[in-house]
């Protein structure tokens, strides 16, 4: 596990799929859904997986 904190496409990745879980909380219990934080919570959250599945 140490070996993979080393790697900077895995600590990107889990931050981008952090901050893709605050926007889907954002968009699921604000009273006022917008739907952006959906659509960016999307890409951030693909991005993410993207990024810790990558072979540095």
């Amino acid at each position: 596990m140490l070996e993979k904190l080393n790697q900077l496409s895995f600590v990107i990745g889990v931050f981008f799929v952090l901050v893709s879980l605050v926007l889907f909380g954002e968009y699921f219990f604000s009273d006022l859904p917008k739907d952006i934080n959906l659509y960016t919570g999307i890409g951030m959250l693909i991005f993410g997986f993207l990024m810790i599945r990558a072979k540095a």
